[in-house]
């Protein structure tokens, strides 16, 4: 059987994709081909999230085990029968870490598998992919999204501002002649075992 699953974007456009695909494929082959579908970037980090009617995330399904003893569960343990027990099941899909692309997946139909089809494959698109990943509030990632590294926003004040002296010399109390000796240079002899 073939599964046909709308794919759509998290963004303040509709962006989507119907991408159909075996079954007996894992939700590895479900991330192939979304990232063929909305030509997503690089190799990045992903996961899979089972969902409820509501879109809420419920346990991950990661793309690499990242569990302390090595064996979590991955995309290639998922069938997609099980991501997708029945028409209209949910599911969540991130790609990326800083630049995060966020996505509803949603089985439509269940078909019969044609001969010769290389699955999955992207059966119908609509809209225009942005060239990054949009922010929460619709707007491609930069300007309007929240700085991802904390210590660049403006929370701690004005560096400058505060650190305005340039010359540290007075930091060190001590004399280059008067320099204790650390030992760094100490030369030891090997004792002669007889």
């Amino acid at each position: 059987m073939v599964y046909k699953i709308r794919v759509i974007l998290d963004a303040k456009e509709t962006i989507f994709r119907d991408i159909e695909i075996k079954d007996k494929q894992t939700l590895w082959n479900l991330h192939l081909g979304i990232k063929s579908a909305f030509s997503l970037p690089g190799e990045e980090l992903s996961s899979f999230y089972f969902s409820d009617d509501e879109w809420n995330e419920g346990r991950a399904v990661p793309l690499e085990d990242m569990s302390d003893d090595g064996d979590g569960e991955i995309m290639s343990d998922i069938y997609l029968n099980e991501g997708f027990p029945e028409v209209g099941a949910k599911m969540r899909f991130q790609y990326g870490f800083i630049d995060l692309w966020e996505f509803f997946c949603e089985l439509l139909e269940i078909n019969d598998e044609k001969p010769a089809v290389n699955y999955p494959i992207t059966v119908y698109r609509f809209g225009n992919v942005p060239l990054k990943a949009p922010s929460k509030n619709g707007a491609a990632s930069g300007k309007n999204k929240s700085s991802a590294m904390p210590l660049l926003d403006d929370d701690f004040g004005d560096f400058d501002a505060d650190f305005k002296e340039t010359s540290f010399d007075d930091d060190d109390d001590f004399d280059d002649e008067e320099e204790e000796d650390t030992g760094y240079n100490d030369v030891f002899e090997e004792d002669d075992e007889d």
